[in-house]
């Protein structure tokens, strides 16, 4: 019989492991550097690490691999985050470690969507997850630490994007008027939206098959919702990226995939003229209620993540 991968999958042969083990060793150096630790977590694990309660995400209702064993529900794992979050408060590490607690993970994802270039079901993630202080210092770190790494393989057409989606007070403002909004207009948007409606009307903002919608552009701002502990906070992470000389592009409109995401979100995006529709390089974002999810104290947490075959592409 004449068997073949799977389809979304790709095998990495002799010579390309080459230029893998070199991008994995440029990683590890630069996490040696900035003091994050390497953490390993299941491909697999409860369904409920990563669907939780009314997540109006894409990955969480349309794109997991999940299975039943014996009287269990597991996925295979989408993202690192959830994992890296639900280990830190099972080992509690919250007590054994210095806070902020540095991590960083490599390994394979798995998202079950249409394969194209540079988008596979099986992928490979590179992320890291600073977490126990929440400081709009740390937030540019962070930020400061993907566009290193970026420049130390040598890809340098690239522009920081960044929004801030505010404290829950803010983002709660937001979302009664995203309601508002949309609610009458309700029957011209996508089967997807009237669910993200109810779930998180921000998510109708990253809606890709109603991205030209003229509803979209006309909706209201997050900005005119912030408080001023959200306002003053974003300008920190501003002014600290002015102070390292990192420019960037503020995108209120940017509100990226996973609801978890509170306060600064971010994507660094490639400026080549060969980008097309998949420009981002890598994004991440703050989040405050993840630790507290899991179990584990109110902590707060910032990380990004990033494609390795997207890296090596880049690279060539």
């Amino acid at each position: 019989m004449n068997f073949q991968t799977p389809r979304g999958t790709y095998d990495i042969l002799p010579e390309e492991c080459v230029r893998w083990e070199a991008l994995e060793a440029l990683l590890r150096e630069k996490c040696a550097l900035y003091r994050y630790h390497e953490i390993r977590t299941p491909f697999f694990e409860d369904t409920h690490v990563f669907a939780r309660p009314q997540d109006s995400s894409d990955m969480v209702n349309k794109e997991m691999y999940s299975f039943t064993a014996g009287s269990g529900s597991y996925t295979l794992r989408p993202e690192g985050t959830a994992g890296v979050i639900r280990a830190f408060d099972q080992h509690k590490l919250y007590g054994s470690m210095e806070l902020p607690a540095r991590f960083y993970y490599m390994g394979p994802m798995f998202r079950h969507e249409r394969p194209q270039k540079g988008r596979q079901r099986q992928f490979t993630q590179f992320g890291v997850e600073n977490i126990g202080l929440k400081s709009p210092y740390i937030d540019a770190e962070v930020i400061a630490m993907g566009v290193e790494i970026l420049r130390k393989a040598g890809i340098t057409d690239t522009k920081v994007c960044l929004n801030t989606l505010g404290d829950d007070a803010s983002r709660e403002a937001y979302r009664r008027a995203l309601r508002a909004y949309f609610t009458p207009h309700i029957d011209e948007l996508c089967a997807d939206c009237h669910r993200r409606l109810q779930q998180n009307p921000m998510r109708i903002l990253d809606c890709k098959t109603d991205v030209e919608n003229p509803l979209l552009h006309q909706a209201p701002r997050l900005q005119a919702y912030l408080n001023e502990e959200s306002r003053i906070y974003f300008q920190e992470v501003l002014k600290t990226l002015d102070q390292l000389h990192i420019p960037y592009e503020i995108d209120d409109r940017l509100v990226r995939g996973l609801d978890y995401y509170t306060h600064t979100v971010f994507e660094v995006k490639s400026t080549r003229a060969d980008a097309g529709a998949q420009s981002t390089i890598f994004g991440g974002g703050r989040y405050d209620h993840l630790v507290s999810y899991f179990g584990g104290p109110d902590m707060s947490g910032i990380g990004f993540a990033v494609g390795m075959e997207r890296l090596l592409s880049l690279m060539e």
